[in-house]
């Protein structure tokens, strides 16, 4: 072991001649042994530090039980390791006041049933401490080494919380203020264990100034740093049977820390915009093991899961910026500001998805047409918002972001003139232009309209206008002519030439209708506005 514990001391040679017996604080036999002290002081805590054995005959304690309990605080309060009492000189045998102080304090306190040389004691463990702090200053420099390597080829957070947790194979979580859990690597435990009710168990833990044991499950606890105020934290979970921190896991936790803080101040700093993206493209293609586990990372970044309409929307978009402002971002800070829980994140280069969880009773409309007027009015009206059906359980999520993102697909430039649109919306306009890259759709337009095409281009024609005048009109040549502004007589002509060219029968209604699909199809592939 590179650091000392109680429990090692008392497997000495030379404490195990003592044939030592732990009289209280038995689970506490794991703290780390930082020195050893001999005193027989009755007020030696002016002249520790925390983390010292106390060597002592108990030749000066006092009979007094308040006084003796008053001895037992003040090792407690200044934090030694243990207090060892050797018996045979003031004591035959544990005396029950100092055990029941040791015990209320949760004080290890053992008792040496034979004498031991207490200076051999000091020296050999002194000589193991002065090991175990060269060997913790030699495991620092290449901690150190590591990390710094890691910030120099600007690596993720995620990579620093995986080597935060891989050193030590302790879970570990870099939270924001809010204490949402941005990122986790929960090494030997599963998520469950260490996701569960993130947010409530947080708040319980205080954040020390540095790396320091907090809150009621015995979390280590680091400050990250952003421009001299506070980001967020990073944090440690003991392992459910294993010893607790001791320096190393101190020092990892606070070299993992400081690079954090180094990242943010040299990298990319949306760390929270990445962690909604990660668990908003793993709900997208269901990438989780099980529900629980996509309810428990979901959960952890603040969105309640349970009791709610889940509605799922997707915005497409340029790869604008407006003052430096993405559209994730500007998302975000309007939802957090009307209060709407929601991840948002980036799920390509061109496009966003926002997960919004809202009251069940609560109408979704208004809220996302609020939504989309606002990113229009700032990104453009070239902004695409298509909306997926509300879901109340997250596994269906999948689902509607699939739908979402077919509705997002279909809207091309003629179809942007609503604030957002929805699986309804999409008529056979929408359906072609989502399958304009399509080759079987381009050889269908070909073959049908083809030789119309080149007849205009050839003659300076526009017999592709009356056809397409002539089927929205459903067939009636009048309205069609008048539409064109031409007379009844010239308008049959043009049929006559647009069926010669096509070798179409204009008045069977599959043929209007094969024709109409494939004008239709055209204009999507053109950028034809249609009305």
């Amino acid at each position: 072991m590179p650091f000392l514990t109680v429990a090692d001391v008392l497997r000495l040679p030379v404490i195990a001649a003592g044939l030592p017996r732990v009289a209280a604080g038995e689970g506490q036999l794991g703290r780390t042994v930082r020195w050893v002290h001999v005193t027989e002081l009755l007020d030696p805590a002016s002249f520790l530090e925390g983390g010292e054995l106390v060597l002592t005959t108990g030749m000066p304690h006092p009979s007094d039980p308040t006084q003796l309990r008053g001895y037992v605080d003040q090792l407690a309060d200044v934090g030694v390791a243990g207090l060892v009492v050797e018996l045979g000189r003031r004591y035959q045998q544990a005396p029950p006041d100092l055990v029941a102080a040791c015990r209320e304090r949760d004080l290890p306190l053992i008792m040496l049933a034979r004498g031991v040389r207490f200076i051999e004691v000091t020296q050999t463990v002194h000589a193991l401490i002065l090991d175990a702090q060269g060997e913790l200053l030699r495991r620092a420099q290449h901690v150190h080494e590591l990390f710094t390597s890691l910030t120099l080829r600007g690596a993720e957070p995620e990579e620093f919380v995986q080597t935060a947790a891989d050193l030590t194979g302790c879970p570990v979580v870099l939270e924001n203020l809010i204490h949402h859990a941005v990122v986790w690597a929960v090494a030997g435990r599963a998520d469950g264990q260490v996701l569960d009710a993130w947010s409530r168990r947080s708040r319980t833990a205080e954040t020390p100034g540095r790396a320091a044991v907090s809150g009621p499950e015995g979390w280590l606890v680091a400050p990250v740093e952003e421009r001299s105020s506070r980001w967020g934290r990073l944090i440690m979970l003991p392992l459910a049977a294993g010893p607790p921190f001791g320096p190393e896991h101190t020092m990892i936790l606070e070299q993992a820390a400081t690079a954090l803080t180094l990242a943010r101040l040299t990298g990319s700093p949306e760390w929270d915009r990445r962690a909604h993206s990660s668990v908003l493209l793993d709900l997208l293609h269901w990438r989780y093991r099980s529900r629980t586990e996509a309810r428990l990372r979901a959960e952890a970044l603040g969105l309640p899961t349970t009791g709610h309409r889940l509605l799922p929307v997707v915005v497409d978009h340029a790869e604008a910026q407006v003052e430096d402002t993405t559209v994730a971002d500007h998302l975000a800070k309007e939802l957090h500001t009307s209060g709407v829980k929601a991840l948002v994140g980036d799920l390509s280069g061109r496009r966003t998805g926002l997960l919004m969880a809202l009251a069940r009773a609560s109408a979704w409309q208004p809220v996302v047409e609020r939504i989309a007027r606002d990113l229009r009015a700032t990104f453009g009206e070239d902004a695409v918002i298509a909306v997926g059906p509300g879901v109340t359980e997250l596994s269906q999520v999948t689902r509607s972001f699939r739908e979402a993102e077919e509705v997002a697909d279909a809207i091309g430039p003629a179809s942007r003139s609503r604030p957002f649109h929805v699986a309804s919306d999409v008529g056979l306009p929408e359906l072609l232009y989502s399958l304009r890259d399509d080759v079987r759709v381009q050889k269908y337009v070909e073959q049908r309209l083809g030789r119309l095409v080149q007849h205009d281009a050839r003659h300076g024609s526009d017999l592709l206008t009356a056809l397409r005048e002539y089927l929205d009109a459903a067939g009636n040549k009048s309205i069609a002519a008048k539409r064109v502004g031409l007379s009844r007589q010239a308008f049959y002509q043009r049929l006559h030439t647009i069926e010669r060219l096509l070798g179409a029968d204009l008045e069977a209604g599959a043929e209007r209708t094969q024709l109409h699909v494939a004008v239709t199809a055209l204009e999507v592939l053109h950028g034809v506005e249609t009305n």
